[in-house]
This record gives structure tokens, C-alpha cells and sequence, in this order.
């Protein structure tokens, strides 16, 4: 008996050791070692890619965002045609407006899972064929694809360079701008596919407006 509550006891404080020493290697050493090692050689990236903007945290240049001026008298959002527009967002999950995520909301991240004959995704893309095509004068035929669709995730960053120039002329004007000036914008911030073959060319919309508003300030000023 003395035996047993012995050998009982031997087996709970080595399990309690255990548990102990897997709690301080698993649960206080190795996430300092990984966030010591991600601060020190991926700064930017362990905190969030974070964009900085005259000191300041703009956005994440991994994650997209509106522009817009206000709300319509639906509640809808009103882009501000001063700045480069994202691709549209709606992915999984819902809001008061239109049942799916518009406003690049990180917590409903994901696809509509809408296939090529869903005639809610069919009519959501005429209109917005149209819109894009009225708003910046440009034939349907030629609205790229990205101007009309969404991402995977809903969030994406990133725009085509065809949409991107797209929208020069209107933002020119809405600016006071030489058209030139910023088609040049444009090209100084379109990256090339990584590596050289992977993937395709893209513009960054966040960096692009920065420099945009950077852009309309100097040329107040002179």
C-alpha cells in the first residue's frame, strides 16, 4: 500500500515537472527566441508591414482600404474620386448595406464563392463595368478585370497597372494636375512580377495615394 501511494506520488511530481518545464520551453522561451528573431531580421513584416505616412501609421501595404468622401443616402460608401480606387471587396460576411463585405473588413475576410454563372455576380459586374466606365470615361471593352472583381480574400492591396492608369486622367483633373505627372506616378510605383516571372505587374493603391497626396501639396505650393 505504502508502495503504491509512493510510486503515485512519483508519478505526479514528474509529471508536474514536466508540465513546468514545457510550460517555461514552450511558453516563455521559444516565443521570446521567435519574436526576438522575426524583430531583428523581419522588422516590417512582424509588425504588420506596416506604411508610415509624415510619422504616422497610415494602413498595412498588405491589406486594402476605401476611399471614399461619405455615404450616400443609402448608407452605401461614396468613393472620393481624388484618390486611386482598390478593387472591389466582397467576401464572406455581412453588414447593415448589402449582406456581403464591402469596406475591407479584416474580421470577414474571404471569397463570395459566387461561380461564373451566379447571376448576382453577373449583375454585379455590369454595374460595376459601368460605373467604372462612366466614372472615368473609358470604353466597357476596356475595364480590366480587377476593376470589377474581387480578390480571394477580399483584402487584397494591389491593383493592375492597366487600372491604375485608368484612373490617371480623372484624378489628374479632380487634382489640377498634369495628366503626365501622374501617369508618371503610376509607372515610378508599379512593381514588377517578383523574381521576374512570378505572378504579375502591380501597384500598390495605399503607397500610390500617399505619394499622390505628397504629389498635390507640392504642386500647391508652387
Amino acid at each position: 500500500m505504502n508502495n503504491s501511494v509512493r510510486n503515485t506520488a512519483r508519478l505526479i511530481g514528474a509529471c508536474l515537472r514536466a508540465l513546468l518545464v514545457l510550460t517555461v520551453v514552450c511558453g516563455v522561451i521559444y516565443p521570446l527566441v521567435v519574436t526576438g528573431v522575426a524583430q531583428a531580421a523581419f522588422a516590417g513584416q512582424a509588425n504588420g508591414s506596416q506604411v508610415s505616412s509624415h510619422g504616422k501609421v497610415v494602413g498595412s501595404s498588405l491589406i486594402g482600404q476605401r476611399y471614399d468622401k461619405g455615404k450616400d443616402k443609402n448608407g452605401n460608401p461614396v468613393p472620393d474620386l481624388k484618390f486611386f480606387q482598390p478593387r472591389p471587396s466582397a467576401g464572406l460576411g455581412s453588414n447593415k448595406a448589402n449582406g456581403v463585405n464591402t469596406r475591407y473588413d479584416l474580421q470577414v475576410s474571404g471569397a463570395s464563392n459566387q461561380g461564373a454563372t451566379n447571376t448576382d455576380l453577373i449583375k454585379a459586374v455590369k454595374e460595376r463595368k459601368q460605373w467604372v466606365a462612366t466614372t472615368y470615361g473609358v470604353p466597357e471593352a476596356k475595364v480590366p478585370a480587377d476593376a470589377v472583381t474581387s480578390s480571394g480574400s477580399g483584402l487584397d492591396p494591389d491593383i493592375s497597372p492597366a487600372y491604375a492608369q485608368l484612373q490617371a486622367d480623372r484624378i489628374a483633373k479632380e487634382n489640377h494636375l498634369p495628366v503626365g505627372t501622374v501617369h508618371e506616378l503610376v509607372e515610378r510605383h508599379t512593381d514588377a512580377r517578383i523574381l521576374g516571372f512570378m505572378g504579375e505587374p502591380r501597384v500598390n493603391v495605399l503607397e500610390l495615394n500617399i505619394a499622390l497626396k505628397d504629389l498635390v501639396k507640392g504642386h500647391t505650393k508652387s
